[in-house]
């Protein structure tokens, strides 16, 4: 039993390690290109020669190099400085001259408390909606569940997220006053405790939350619908009924746990690409998350911000595709012996 049990520990710690040194080159090859590509797309200088007076072309080389964004300098040199920075933790300046860290560690904290509420809503009420669409099978129910899940995966979450918005303005109106705001993380100049405080962050935080979570849970719902229909026609579950178990004692015993099964797989894969999404919905409501940022720094053609960015994105995926497949791993033993 012993020796059995080593091997699986030391088949599974082998199967991490390369997966988790996959995604490490992953998320090194991603950056690095997102560099180069914003090095040679973006235009720094053109901040400067647009401005009256004109700047003089020696001041702008001079602000430039400051922070590593000269077009002067090949690509290839720009480089070697940003991934030697990155690799001790210094992911320079913006083109302002205020540190990456600093804002990066403050706007990072502001995208994953959406993007954690936002998730994890919507596979709680998408598993549920998707459950109870199963039982219910062809029902009106069912069908108005299904409904609503197509209208929601074929409406665009920048599209939505003005909906809730324009709703919002209405519904405050109705009230006589303002119940939900729909701008910023807080409101400007907030006097309060901490309660005070907390029921005003989560009066900015319904907003962007529904916005992330109505296209969550139309997903979750579909794919739990379709893994529980499957369930509920295997045989081993007729086999448990034949055998003296109600429906519901088989359901609850063996059904439900199996078919929430994939859905914990899906749930680690799915967070990481949350964040395309909630790049619209942090600018649509006015948060100032990192992908906000992203969309800032491509107007203000900052390099340095737009790979700091893209470097933000490529982590959050890659550490949920690993999550994914260490949970895969953990559930599946084929899965170990393939790799």
């Amino acid at each position: 039993m012993g020796a059995l049990l080593r091997r699986r520990v030391v088949s599974m710690a082998g199967y991490l390690v390369r997966r988790l040194a996959i995604s490490l080159l992953l998320v090194f090859l991603a950056t690095s290109l997102a560099f180069v590509l914003a090095s040679v797309t973006m235009k720094p200088r053109d901040n400067y020669l647009a401005r009256n007076p004109p700047v003089p072309e020696s001041s702008v080389d001079g602000i430039l190099d400051a922070v590593n964004q000269n077009d002067k300098t090949p690509v290839v040199t720009r480089y070697v400085t940003w991934i030697t920075g990155v690799a001790h933790g210094d992911f320079g300046q913006t083109l302002s001259g205020d540190s990456i860290n600093e804002e990066m560690g403050r706007r990072i904290g502001v995208s994953l408390r959406l993007l954690l509420l936002g998730s994890i809503v919507g596979a709680v009420f998408g598993v549920l909606l998707g459950v109870w669409g199963a039982l219910k099978q062809y029902k009106p129910s069912d069908r108005i569940a299904t409904i609503f899940s197509f209208v929601m995966l074929a409406t665009p979450v920048f599209v939505l997220a003005t909906v809730l918005k324009y709703g919002a303005v209405q519904f405050n109106d109705l009230l006589g006053f303002k119940l939900i705001y729909f701008t910023g993380e807080i409101t400007p100049g907030l006097e309060a405790d901490f309660w005070g405080t907390l029921v005003n962050r989560f009066q900015h935080i319904i907003l962007p939350t529904l916005a992330i979570s109505l296209g969550e849970i139309a997903l979750y719902s579909r794919y739990q619908r379709s893994a529980m229909l499957d369930v509920l026609g295997s045989d081993y579950l007729r086999t448990a009924q034949a055998k003296g178990l109600t429906r519901r004692q088989t359901f609850y015993k063996h059904g439900l746990r199996t078919a929430l099964i994939p859905m914990t797989v899906w749930f680690a894969f799915a967070f990481g690409t949350l964040v395309v999404g909630a790049t619209f919905t942090e600018k649509i409501f006015s948060w100032q998350g990192m992908g906000a940022w992203f969309i800032d720094s491509i107007s203000a053609q900052d390099i340095n911000v737009a790979a700091a960015t893209t470097l933000f994105t490529a982590v959050l995926i890659l550490f949920s595709t690993f999550l994914a497949d260490v949970m895969r791993g953990f559930l599946d033993p084929r899965v170990r012996g393939n790799q």
